[in-house]
């Protein structure tokens, strides 16, 4: 129809009559805290000193960083939600769920004391729990309810057991105090509560074969969904990080680190390609980053943890609040990359090569035959491949597209190096940042394996098999009680 769009107008969002209503005061207390946070964090890169209150609270690097961040994707997320949320018989619930998150995950990061550290792990969990099942009408809402409290409820007891055990070992009663501990760790305390921290962070962080909780909490709405992908997951980098001097005291749990970081990397990629939806496709995206973020955390580079949990927070965020306008795209009708011959992967092999020399020579991570070059390689193979992809989805000609790629990769790689050494300089503090482990043969694996899988699903060899097709479908399925299985259940009146 003439002088008609497809994509209607849509007015600015009409202020409350009451100015004083939850929604509006939560939202402005929300970026009321980030201004807040920014100063910290100013404050903190100036001024020299402990931010403390001893034995219970101690302010570093990590803290005011997380601050800045939890409360900037709460703040976008508060704002989304003044909009989204409009009408709903549970906005001042949910309003006052984000924001209660926010203020618990701020104080998580700040505690010192291990009693302070799991109640604000428990409440954490419990509170984005009660998030994904908002609507408590819905059967499905309260189911994926259920499974999530019940994997959060299991983090946070063998967290419980973490904590119990480092204080029976070590006689101390706060993180600082277990660090500087950490080197006459040792024995079966230090053994359970290795394994129970390692545990916890998988869970929270749902990675393979801890994430279905994950992909059952699609009925959360979708600004909630925004802040556990953003924020929430993330909890188990930043319990590795704070951790850091338990678990590199045994070069084997190191080394179990990175290995089911690994398998959690490559499942969630390839779960990814075989879902029909775009937000469940985020959701196996998230169980594949996590783990790539937990690899880092194995290889010793913690603060490329925290880097990469930034970077994908920020990333996962704004996939989730546009996730509705996915319906409206449509790809590309042109061919695919080129690149299957032998001169172009020739080219691929030479940009990745220059890709990871740019991230050594910025970062110096890569120029020694250490977690570092692995570390290097598998930055610069994981860019590349988003670099493909997101090129791939342009309507740019083949031979373009193809030349279009090292101009992509070049710079998001060295921004990426570049966003790593400035989180580094502000984790400066923390009691361990970076700690290299020794390449062995079971890394090796882990390198030929990423590169396997590399080339599989840039080639499509992985479609092939129905057999794998079947069992990456029955691996990336939610809890039965949480699957909608008729239109009319998509409707909560």
């Amino acid at each position: 129809m003439s002088g008609r769009t497809s994509k209607p107008t849509v007015g600015a969002l009409r202020e409350a009559a009451n100015a004083s209503s939850a929604p509006v005061v939560l939202t402005r207390l929300a970026w009321a805290l980030f201004a807040a946070s920014v100063v910290a964090l100013v404050a903190r890169l100036r001024l020299d000193g402990a931010w403390e209150v001893p034995g219970a609270v101690a302010v570093d690097g990590l803290t005011v960083l997380l601050w800045v961040v939890v409360t900037f994707f709460s703040g976008i997320v508060h704002s989304y939600s003044r909009r989204y949320m409009a009408g709903s018989a549970h906005e001042t619930e949910f309003f006052l769920g984000v924001f209660g998150f926010t203020l618990a995950v701020m104080a998580l990061v700040a505690a010192d004391h291990l009693a302070l550290f799991w109640c604000f792990w428990l409440a954490m969990g419990l509170l984005m729990a009660r998030l994904v099942g908002t609507v408590d009408g819905w059967p499905q809402a309260r189911a994926a309810a259920g499974v999530a409290r019940r994997h959060f409820l299991a983090s946070s007891a063998l967290l419980g057991v973490a904590l119990t055990a480092l204080w029976w070992a070590t006689g101390e009663t706060t993180i600082s105090g277990i660090a500087a501990s950490a080197d006459g760790l040792g024995g079966p305390a230090w053994l359970v509560a290795g394994v129970a921290l390692v545990l916890a962070a998988m869970i929270q962080s749902a990675l393979v074969p801890f994430h279905g909780w994950l992909l059952s909490s699609m009925t959360a709405p979708t600004p909630a969904s925004a802040l556990m992908h953003a924020g929430f997951v993330n909890a188990g980098g930043v319990l590795l990080t704070r951790f850091a001097p338990v678990v590199t005291a045994e070069t084997a749990l190191m080394l179990g680190i990175a290995v089911v970081g690994a398998a959690s990397a490559l499942a969630g990629k390839l779960l990814k390609t075989v879902q029909p939806d775009v937000k469940t496709e985020l959701g196996c995206s998230t169980v594949g980053q996590m783990g790539f973020m937990i690899l880092q955390a194995g290889l010793g580079f913690f603060g490329a943890a925290i880097t990469h949990l930034i970077v994908h927070g920020f990333y996962k965020a704004y996939h989730f609040l546009s996730a509705g306008e996915e319906v409206e795209h449509t790809g590309p009708t042109g061919e695919d990359l080129p690149g299957t011959g032998f001169a172009g992967a020739v080219v691929v092999l030479l940009t990745a090569l220059a890709g990871g020399a740019t991230f050594a020579l910025l970062t110096g991570k890569g120029t020694s035959v250490d977690g570092g070059l692995l570390l290097a390689s598998l930055v610069a193979l994981t860019t590349l491949h988003a670099a493909r992809s997101a090129v791939r989805r342009t309507g740019l000609p083949a031979t373009a597209r193809y030349g279009a790629v090292p101009l992509v990769f070049l710079p998001a790689i060295a921004g990426y190096a570049l966003v790593y050494e400035a989180v580094s300089s502000v984790l400066s503090g923390v009691p361990v940042v970076s700690a290299p482990t020794e390449l062995t043969a079971l890394h090796a694996v882990v390198a030929v394996a990423f590169l396997a899988a590399y080339v599989a699903i840039e080639t499509g060899v992985y479609e092939r098999s129905e057999r794998l097709y079947v069992a990456l479908l029955n691996a990336g399925q939610p809890a039965p009680d949480t699957v909608l299985t008729a239109t009319e259940e998509y409707d909560e009146h």
